[in-house]
């Protein structure tokens, strides 16, 4: 199997048009369809449907999205693995949601550096639904989200838990006093929403919806407004008064878990990796849901 038609296929299931894909391909426009053609021809299946300004998978091509990831990852993986340098014996990937690692992950990366040594990491941002994928297909050695994989194959291991703060740039915020315009919601997983519903629910509809704690920050800094923010990320803007606790508003906490295979042949830099993601526990601030 020639990967240049896997990687042509899914640049085509991303852009639903041949001609863009060529674009971002730096492919001429036939090359990009004789490579689906060809893809096709080894399946045996059409993979797109094919109408004027119209590109759609076909149930076949939506079935196959997700082996021509799993095929993609697994072979990036296996060439960085056997061109491993003669200082570093083996590869962990660990997978997290946009929020693990932008607001609490990030501070651990040296650690995991200096206490694996002969271990070169391979660090990805994925989607709850990829990273199950990826551990069942183990091409991701660990897994780190809100809401793991409920599977009876994986092993589940609490890290610590996130203390969320509504906060704003205004000062004298009250919750029932939030502006339509003022409000951003950020993606803390299932068990946030469900709160959020039964005891924010008179917030406005959100001026920005985003998955990434660090850009909800950096919007309501520069354009005035509130959001739930981890504790630790938004400690400097409040002792600095940029700022403020939003009255009324009490703190919704999350747990973080890592999930990974047991039978994973790298079980013992897996383990040691979990210890030194446990190891400093002031990144996480102690509350539960």
């Amino acid at each position: 199997m020639d990967t240049d038609l896997l990687k042509t296929f899914l640049e085509v299931s991303r852009t639903r048009h041949f001609g863009k894909a060529a674009e971002n391909l730096y492919l001429t426009r036939s090359a990009v369809s004789f490579r689906v053609k060809q893809l096709e021809s080894i399946l045996g299946v059409a993979l797109f449907e094919r109408q004027r300004n119209n590109i759609q998978p076909t149930p076949a091509g939506e079935r196959m999205l997700g082996h021509a990831e799993a095929v993609l990852t697994a072979w990036e993986r296996a060439k960085q693995d056997v061109s491993l340098s003669q200082l570093q014996s083996t590869q962990l990937a660990i997978g997290a949601g946009p929020n693990i690692w932008d607001a609490y992950l990030q501070g651990y990366l040296q650690g995991l550096h200096v206490g694996l040594p002969g271990v070169a990491l391979r660090t990805e941002v994925l989607p709850a639904n990829a990273m199950t994928r990826q551990l069942m297909d183990r091409t991701l050695d660990i897994a780190i989200s809100f809401d793991p994989p409920k599977l009876d194959q994986f092993e589940l291991v609490q890290l610590g838990q996130i203390n969320l703060l509504l906060v704003s740039s205004l000062k004298g915020q009250t919750v029932t006093a939030v502006l339509p315009g003022q409000y951003v919601k950020v993606d803390w997983g299932t068990a946030f929403n469900i709160v959020h519903a039964q005891e924010y629910a008179s917030l406005p509809v959100p001026t920005l919806h985003t998955s990434s704690a660090r850009i909800a920050l950096d919007f309501i800094l520069n354009n005035g407004g509130c959001a739930f923010l981890p504790e630790h990320l938004v400690q400097h803007a409040l002792r600095s008064g940029e700022l403020h606790h939003v009255s009324g508003a009490s703190a919704i906490s999350r747990n973080v878990y890592v999930a990974y295979w047991a039978e994973n042949d790298r079980l013992a830099q897996i383990k040691q990796a979990i210890d030194l993601l446990r190891d400093d526990g002031s990144v996480f601030a102690h509350a539960t849901i």
